[in-house]
């Protein structure tokens, strides 16, 4: 409604403010006389209300209505009235009103408006709208709405009493259900909490009104009316109104709503709430008042879990001194938790399946799950934090997750208070789940604090460090390392004295890594700490399968850093520190924990300019689609799927939800449908058949009498005992189909994440000789993909390995400089990709393949070498105009001939095989990144164009010669005799090809004569332009033979390129002359096939019909008659008048006999017989009150066509009208002249 009022009343205002010469109290006077809603029509009082209403709103917009008193007077007056028309204006007026009250002074209120509003404020308890007028006026002008003349207008000095809730709750209610579609809160609600607030009464409002009052009535607009006030009300309630609030019922009646609307189609406030808690919180410099709103939120409790979000992103505007007793709080609840400070409640369904459980040892649990998670969130959250606080948060989540307290000691902080009820194992498990989050939250954590050195860490965007360099994971073992050499300390898991020395040596291992990250790779060896310490921390989690990773981890460390790590190589039996460093890397890969997988690809990041053929193999191997059946494999699949069981209610792995996940319940579906179609098989056919046979059940009609109840029983029993059976085998067929199904997309998502580390490979070391054992096995893979099943899961493999493929392998500028001894290797590798992508059925695979070649073609000729060719010579000229050709033309470690053959044969293979996988895309990607290759292949071309195997191909080959000619380098490597005999050659072939073309033209002959075209287009414009030697004679007469025979159709594409052909053989393309081609236009009707034909009954018989005379209709006048042969000549029809007479030739086409037109069967002759006489008559009849004077049917054709002629052709008929009675009698004598025939 305010875009509707500024939109009709804000230009007025604008006027009204910019002219103040105009008196506004006229101008109201206007409105009112032009919009007098006492002499209105009935049927006008809507529009008068409106105008009245709006004209008083641009007169309170100007801002000139508060300084006229007069004027304002009367617009309260005709605001007043407005009011009454509440079916066309609802309160429309009456928020006016308040707005125009909200904005008058106090001396101006009380001098002019108060006697008016007087009525309207004694009435406040009748209407939402007059208390909100009382309530802004109270706020605005409390010099003169005193105690004393409340109580004469209304008989009380306040508003909020005992007396006055009743009323004030109804009309709460009537202003709720007003303002439910607008999901906001009535702003009376908000005038009249500020004004209970005022007049000190907000206890009596708050309980009696809105908790005894508002909720008693249970509907949804005054629920929301309640939770919104309770959010507005925040900012402006003092610490014990605040914890009063906290109290109430209207909490409580919140809580059970977040709880019952989880819900994906309920309406959810929560999220509207949260909104207010951050307004208060952002607005707000109290820390007392911001801690006691966010304790009171986390104090809402639904049997022990807070209602409020544990991840609630509130808390980053919190002051520091607020932030850390809320972090106290936190702590001592989750030691000692008091749910006596609570507001506990339960749902109904909650209290229906309680059952036997413990219910306060169920809210302990529920309650610290709730602590430890938001005590690792507000790490993460943008609030402003100290590294102490960073630290004290996670050295209390590390303690309560891996350890416990045997007695208290001031060395540890944590074992200041004792739990008050022990900390059970499933609290352990939850808090050591979030503690792994919270490791993941400091890994990506930026530098804190102010300091100068702080500051250069963040703008060198490193993270998980403290601001003097250390890493947060290295001060967390430190921590660990301390309690477990504590004697008031003893670990959930203790360590063995293997376990306990392993320890030991990672710690040592990690010191001797800080001595060296100085001296070399920083990165290196920061990556290693960090997998070292996380393999050490995981000691608490998973000892045992820890234990093995980190020995070989250690091991492989050792290797690594040490100063002879390559005489180890010569020992062939025993795999190298990489190859195991991989191994582990990928066993690591496996692990649900992101952060786990983020640090394994760190490392293998820094391994790889020492990565093996061995050890990249290993990688390879994983995503080799024939090796997925491999023992070695599934084993690591199973442990991967049994991690992921026992970390599946792991909530802090952020990344760990896998896709393959998201399908388990429609192939669930899938299967069970499959078991509801299976067959009963053989086997269970014959079992039961046997059952019934050893009981008689099949003996025959009389075998019913013989069994008798004991009988039936066992007979019964042993069916159930073979049904049951059965079912048995039929669910474990079920469960083995779905384990296989779960190893599959277990398999799928970790080749997935190997793809990272192939990806990382090729873009850390694209200059690698290993790079080239890379493409096969990714083009393996995408070729399997491609025929296999086409799930979401598999399309993401594919699509990302495909993305690899061509990004980081085929479109790098980086790749191997060192190939000398690879040249024969390289060659081979060529053929056999180009040589599989001719062989291959499918273009998208082939495209893969043959983008390979090319790739090893780019690094074949960017190496050097001795041995290889030196580019042919170029003549003087070209090389002096050009100096850069020989580096544009350079072969490197090419061998010409060889790869020449090679693409040769492919490329007579696409020109000459019909249905081949190659494109002409391919090859005009070779010869344009290689354009030495244009030259040997050139002459294939030019042969296909008419030796193709079909239109398309010889087509095909006309595209890529047309862009071989185009390349500038191609005539580099030629001299002007090779290029002058190609053009010649070339126009030849095509001369050729187009002698081809019939007169009847299909579709893949339209494509041939195109490309025909346009690849003649650009030779005879070479031909021109560089004066060459060329007889074109017999082109010229192909291309005009081609024209006169219709060769090229009516494609109008094809005559443009046609014209613009015959333009360089000095062609000209005629214009088309609409008269000279009159008599063939007006002879195509003839040829044009009936469509259909209409009943003879349903024919019009008194057209008009005129004879043909020298094949050519006689025109008519406006007046429907044939004009004189002096008017209308021959040619001189406008375009409307030839559509005219092609269609009347169409309706009356007849044989003409003498000069006599003759009409076919069915028709009679124009103008003929009583019987047309007859018909004229009873037209005329029928269209008598149609008709503007009298005439015939041709006058209304006539005259109906008059009105879509052009000006030209009116201009005509009223020179044809003039001459209409000199031409009567004329007309008269001819139409004596026919002797129709009778109708048949």
């Amino acid at each position: 409604m305010e875009e509707l009022q500024t939109e009709l009343f804000h230009p007025s205002s604008q006027v009204l403010q910019a002219f103040e010469e105009i008196p506004l109290y006229s101008v109201l006077e206007r409105i009112k006389e032009k919009h007098n809603l006492e002499k209105v029509k009935k049927k006008l009082v809507r529009n008068a209300a409106f105008g009245n209403f709006f004209g008083v709103m641009a007169l309170f917009q100007s801002g000139r209505l508060i300084k006229d008193q007069k004027a304002l007077l009367e617009s309260i007056q005709l605001l007043q009235q407005l009011s009454h028309h509440q079916a066309h204006l609802r309160d429309l007026p009456r928020k006016t009103l308040i707005d125009i009250m909200s904005e008058v002074p106090e001396t101006v209120f009380e001098e002019v408006l108060f006697g008016i509003v007087q009525s309207d404020l004694a009435s406040a308890f009748t209407s939402p709208e007059n208390l909100h007028l009382l309530l802004v006026g109270i706020q605005k002008f409390p010099g003169v709405l005193k105690p004393k003349n409340l109580k004469k207008l209304f008989g009380s000095p306040t508003v909020v009493n005992k007396e006055n809730i009743p009323r004030l709750v109804e009309l709460l209610q009537s202003a709720a259900k007003s303002e439910k579609k607008d999901k906001k809160l009535p702003g009376v609600v908000f005038d009249l909490l500020q004004v209970s607030l005022k007049e000190g009464a907000f206890e009596l409002f708050w309980e009696e009104g809105v908790e005894n009052g508002l909720l008693k009535e249970k509907s949804g607009p005054v629920s929301y009316m309640c939770y919104r006030l309770l959010g507005s009300a925040l900012p402006l309630l003092s610490l014990d109104q605040l914890q009063m609030v906290f109290k109430g019922k209207v909490m409580q009646h919140y809580g059970e709503h977040v709880v019952t609307t989880q819900l994906p189609d309920r309406f959810k406030f929560a999220p509207e709430m949260e909104g207010y808690i951050d307004e208060f919180l952002s607005s707000c410099d109290d820390p007392e008042r911001q801690l006691a709103v966010m304790i009171g939120f986390s104090t809402l409790t639904n049997q022990g879990y807070p209602v409020l979000s544990s991840s609630s992103r509130v808390v980053k505007h919190l002051q520091p001194v607020a932030l850390q007793n809320y972090i106290d709080w936190l702590k001592d609840m989750f030691l000692r938790p008091d749910f006596d400070c609570c507001l506990d409640f339960s749902s109904n369904r909650q209290k229906q399946n309680q059952g036997n459980v413990n219910i306060a040892q169920h809210k302990i649990v529920r309650l610290r799950k709730w602590i430890i998670h938001r005590l690792a969130n507000i790490i993460e959250s943008s609030a402003k934090k100290e590294e102490s606080l960073v630290m004290d948060i996670s050295r209390f989540c590390l303690f309560h997750a891996f350890f416990e307290t045997k007695k208290k000691t001031s060395q540890i902080r944590e074992t200041n208070v004792l739990p008050s009820k022990p900390i059970d194992e499933e609290a352990h498990s939850v808090a050591e789940n979030y503690f792994f989050g919270l490791l993941q939250t400091l890994n990506t954590l930026t530098v804190l604090g102010d300091t100068a050195k702080a500051a250069a860490l963040r703008e060198k965007h490193i993270h998980g460090v403290t601001a003097d360099g250390k890493l947060w994971i290295f001060l967390l073992v430190e921590y660990a390392n301390k309690l477990l050499s504590s004697e008031h300390v003893r670990a959930v898991k203790p360590f063995t004295k293997g376990q306990r020395d392993a320890w030991e040596r990672t710690l040592q291992s990690v010191k001797n890594l800080q001595k060296k990250e100085n001296k070399s790779d920083s990165a290196k060896v920061i990556a290693f700490q960090q997998l070292l310490l996380l393999m050490a921390i995981h000691l608490f989690k998973n000892q045992s399968e820890t234990m093995d990773v980190l020995s070989d981890l250690l091991n492989c460390t050792e290797r690594a850093f040490s100063k002879e790590p390559k005489k180890k190589k010569t020992d062939s039996a025993e795999p190298g520190w990489v190859e195991v460093m991989v191994e582990i890397l990928l066993s690591l890969l496996a692990q649900p924990s992101l952060l786990i997988r983020r640090i394994s690809k760190s490392v293998f990041v820094r391994i790889c300019p020492n990565l093996t053929k061995r050890g990249l193999q290993l990688i390879l191997d994983v995503l080799d689609p024939y090796q997925e059946q491999n023992e070695e494999s599934a084993v690591v699949v199973m442990e991967e799927s049994d991690k992921r069981i026992k970390s599946a209610r792991d909530t802090d792995e952020e990344g760990s939800e896998d896709s393959s996940d998201e399908g388990d319940t429609e192939e669930e579906n899938d299967s069970g449908d499959d078991e509801k179609n299976e067959e009963v098989d053989e086997d269970f056919r014959s079992q039961l058949m046997n059952v019934l046979q050893a009981g008689n059940a099949l003996g025959g009609d009389e075998s019913d009498e013989e069994l008798d109840d004991e009988a039936m029983m066992a007979l019964d029993k042993n069916i159930s005992a073979l049904f049951a059976e059965q079912q048995k085998r039929i669910q474990a067929k079920k469960d083995e189909k779905d384990r296989m199904r779960k190893e599959k997309i277990l398999r799928r998502d970790f080749k997935i994440k190997v793809l990272d580390l192939i990806e990382a490979f090729l873009n850390k070391q694209s200059e690698n000789p290993l790079v080239f054992d890379v493409i096969e096995p990714l083009l393996r893979v995408i070729e399997q993909c491609m025929s296999s099943d086409s799930d979401k899961q598999e399309v993401d493999f594919l699509q990302k390995t495909a993305n690899i493929f061509k990004n980081s392998l085929c479109r790098t500028k980086q790749y191997c400089k060192r190939v000398d001894a690879l040249q024969e290797d390289l060659h081979t590798f060529v053929e056999r990709l180009v040589t599989k992508a001719c062989k291959h059925t499918v273009s998208s695979v082939a495209l893969y393949y043959f983008s390979a070649s090319l790739y090893l073609l780019k690094v074949l000729r960017g190496n050097t070498s001795d041995k290889s060719s030196t580019p042919p010579p170029l003549p003087e000229k070209q090389s002096n105009a050009i100096p850069q050709a020989c580096q544009v033309l350079s072969t490197g470690c090419l061998d010409m001939k060889r790869v020449t053959v090679i693409y040769q044969q492919a490329l007579t293979q696409f020109l000459t095989k019909r249905n081949s996988a190659l494109t002409s895309s391919m090859f005009h990607d070779l010869f344009k990144r290689f354009p030495i290759m244009c030259k040997p292949l050139v002459d294939i071309l030019v042969k296909s164009i008419t030796a193709g195997a079909r239109q398309h191909q010889q087509a095909q080959a006309c595209l890529l010669l047309q862009k071989v000619l185009l390349l500038r380098e191609l005539k580099l490597l030629m001299t002007e005799e090779e290029w002058e005999e190609l053009i010649r050659e070339s126009i030849s072939q095509v001369t050729e090809s187009l002698k081809m073309v019939g007169k009847c033209i299909v579709k893949a002959d339209k494509e041939k004569v195109a490309k025909s075209l346009e690849l003649l287009n650009i030779l005879l414009k070479t031909v021109i332009e560089q004066n060459l030697h060329v007889k074109l004679t017999e082109l010229d007469k192909v291309l005009v033979a081609l024209n006169q025979s219709e060769g090229i159709g009516n494609s109008a594409r094809l005559d443009s390129l046609y014209w613009n052909v015959m333009r360089w053989l000095n062609y000209t393309k005629p214009k088309k002359e609409k008269t000279a081609n009159k008599p063939a236009q007006e002879a195509e009707p003839l040829k044009r096939k009936k469509k259909g034909f209409l009943p003879e009954t349903k024919k019009r018989k008194n057209r008009k019909k005129g004879t043909q005379e020298n094949g050519v209709a006689p025109a008519t006048d406006e007046d429907g008659e044939p004009a004189a042969p002096e008017e209308q000549l021959p040619g001189t029809e406008t375009p409307k008048q030839k559509k005219g007479s092609r269609k009347r030739k169409n309706q009356n086409r007849g044989v003409r006999e003498n000069g006599v037109t003759v009409t076919g069967s069915g028709e009679e002759a124009v103008n003929g017989g009583d019987a047309v006489a007859d018909k004229k008559k009873k037209k005329k009849n029928m269209n008598k009150k149609r008709k503007a004077d009298a005439g015939n049917e041709a006058e209304q054709v006539s005259a109906a066509k008059k009105t879509k002629r052009n000006v030209n052709q009116e201009a005509q008929q009223k020179q044809e009208k003039a001459n209409q009675q000199k031409q009567g009698k004329a007309k008269k004598k001819r139409k004596d002249a026919k002797t129709p025939l009778p109708q048949e």
